[in-house]
């Protein structure tokens, strides 16, 4: 177990490839599923987002990983870097799988921010957008430094 933990950042990124893809190809059948059981032939809009998203983060990874490959920083630096980055990536795409089966919104960021039958708080949005600016792209910009270091 511990040795899982302390994998390389390249490692975590690769692993977190997959699982995105993976994501990217499941949310593609059930957007498949709704298309075809719709009138209009369309899935829903966070539907198709999670399946978009979960693609291009997929590739995001591949990109991370051969940046924390090639990074001079540690490895525990690049790793956070990595678990950062892909975190809210995760965080993300968890959201529009969840607006995607509550089908309760077209646009996640529409005041009020609808979120099932209730609504989340203004503060509460902005904290989780402010969070995730700076984990992707601080997260990208320690890995790039350490690539522009080398």
């Amino acid at each position: 177990m511990s040795e899982w933990l302390w994998m390389p950042a390249s490692d975590w990124a690769l692993y977190g490839c997959g699982l995105f893809f993976l994501t990217g190809l499941l949310t593609g059948v059930w957007k498949y599923w709704q298309v075809s059981q719709s009138e209009k032939a369309r899935a829903h809009y966070y539907v198709d987002v999670a399946h978009r998203a979960s693609l291009m983060y997929a590739f995001a990874c591949l990109v991370l990983e051969r940046f924390a490959q090639l990074s001079v920083w540690s490895d525990l630096t690049n790793t956070l870097a990595v678990l950062a980055s892909m975190l809210f990536f995760a965080l993300a795409v968890g959201s529009y799988i969840l607006h995607g089966m509550l089908r309760d919104t077209r646009n996640q960021l529409q005041r009020p921010h609808q979120f099932g039958k209730g609504t989340l708080a203004p503060v509460m949005m902005t904290t989780f957008m402010v969070a995730l600016i700076v984990a992707e792209v601080g997260g990208f910009l320690v890995l790039f430094t350490g690539v522009l270091m080398r």
